[in-house]
């Protein structure tokens, strides 16, 4: 810092805090009456030349000259402070990455036209003037997407008698924001509001903040005034050069990161515990009767319900996300695993079903086979002869299915099961179920929350 101001930097800045936080106080001085008070404000109004309007005084840029060791006049770059307060998160869109604030913002620059010694005024250290009569620095946010006044425009700015000037503007912002929703809904964001000169370049404006970060923090919390969905974390600020689009010389930035935490307990009781829940209800279905069609009718009803939340994460997150958020992981992974529970069902369903109807076959011919001798024993021989056939025929039968078991390996004499097989399979698959979705769950849950 080069120019006159900073020897008395600290001065400046202990008086435009007092001033700010003390607003309309004009003059401190307890041995003026209010006569001799309005006396001394008309005089320092001629003093400032405000009713002359003079541009030299007023309007011109307020630059700070020097004589080198050459006497040729040079001149240092204005510094032009700003805080910027986030009184309130007014919507926050994923899709569209924007996110709307309303900010208080304390602009203060030096103007050594505008000074004065409150000692000859009655003690004046602050004065209000119109801000149409001033140089005003031409600060503008590079993410900006839409700007309004939250309340009227202030047409004044104040002036301190040590040659500072401050203009305090409240702004409702609709800015761009990059965000990373990997984490949704247990995720943090960080947000620029960059501000910028779009005239003048680093030799001539140079941007710093009037107050720390900490300070910034602690402010923009006192005066925040929505608790809604968002949390504010903090605020920092840095400060960067970049380069000019038209000329050789670069352009200094001031850029502020608003860091915002979600609070995610909406989401947590809308989606993520339904959703598990229905996996929950997937596990216990499969200690339903595997023999009728309760079971795959539920199990499609709970592929309906997570299709309606995949329909409602739809709806709130970008199609356009880097990353996939863990969130969607979350619900596509258990929409998989009921769907492949539902296939197991219609696997064991199909075995069970022909394990019965293997099983009425056999009992229909064993059936079959002893009514029929029944009926041989109950009728008497039409004659001899036919008895002798009959014999006949049996023994040669027997012969055969005896040359044929003999015939057969021992491995394949064993009968199949299917029903004995679907229960396996049931068992099988559900400890295989109850593993993965733990396993599942762990990692997912070190992913979310980063353990």
């Amino acid at each position: 810092m080069k120019f006159f101001f900073t020897v008395c930097l600290e001065n400046i800045f202990s008086c435009v805090t007092e001033c700010l936080m003390c607003t309309g106080q004009e003059s401190d001085a307890e041995n003026c009456s209010k006569t001799e008070t309005a006396e001394a404000k008309k005089r320092l109004f001629d003093r400032l030349s405000f009713n002359e309007n003079s541009s030299q005084n007023t309007r011109m840029w307020p630059l700070t000259f020097h004589d080198n060791p050459l006497d040729v006049p040079y001149f240092d770059p204005a510094f032009i402070y700003v805080d910027i307060y986030v009184t309130s998160i007014t919507n926050v869109n994923e899709k569209a990455q924007s996110i709307s604030t309303q900010v208080k913002m304390i602009t203060g620059w030096p103007n050594s036209n505008m000074t004065w010694s409150p000692e000859e005024y009655c003690g004046i250290k602050s004065y209000a003037a119109p801000k149409n009569m001033f140089w005003t620095p031409d600060i503008g946010i590079m993410e900006s997407i839409k700007t309004d006044f939250g309340t009227k425009e202030s047409p004044y700015v104040e002036l301190l008698s040590e040659g500072f000037t401050v203009s305090t503007d409240v702004l409702a912002l609709t800015t761009a924001c990059k965000m990373d929703l990997y984490r949704f809904p247990f995720d943090t964001q960080i947000c620029n509001i960059t501000l910028q000169s779009t005239v003048y370049s680093n030799q001539e404006i140079i941007l710093d903040t009037l107050s720390d970060a900490k300070w910034a923090t602690f402010k923009s919390k006192e005066l925040f005034q929505a608790q809604g969905e968002w949390e504010l974390i903090s605020i920092n600020s840095t400060s960067a050069t970049v380069d000019e689009d038209v000329g050789e010389s670069e352009i200094n930035q001031l850029i502020y990161q608003i860091t915002i935490k979600r609070r995610p307990l909406l989401y947590v009781i809308n989606i993520i515990i339904p959703v598990f829940f229905f996996l929950v209800l997937d596990v216990i279905s499969s200690f339903i009767d595997t023999s009728g069609a309760d079971k795959v009718s539920f199990k499609v009803t709970l592929l309906l319900s997570i299709s309606v939340m995949l329909l409602i994460l739809y709806s709130t997150l970008p199609s356009t996300a880097e990353n996939i958020p863990l969130i969607a992981t979350f619900c596509c992974a258990v929409f998989c695993l009921i769907g492949i529970g539902l296939l197991e069902t219609f696997l064991v369903n199909s075995l069970m079903a022909r394990g019965a109807e293997k099983r009425s076959v056999e009992t229909t011919s064993t059936v079959s086979g002893r009514d029929d001798g029944e009926r041989d024993l109950k009728s008497p021989p039409d004659s001899v002869r036919d008895q002798n056939e009959a014999s006949s025929t049996l023994n040669r039968l027997k012969q055969i299915l005896t040359e044929c078991w003999a015939a057969t390996p021992p491995n394949q004499r064993k009968k199949l099961s299917w029903t004995r097989a679907a229960r396996i399979i049931d068992v099988a698959f559900l400890v295989l179920y109850i593993i993965t979705i733990i396993v599942f769950m762990s990692v997912l849950w070190k992913l979310w929350f980063q353990l």
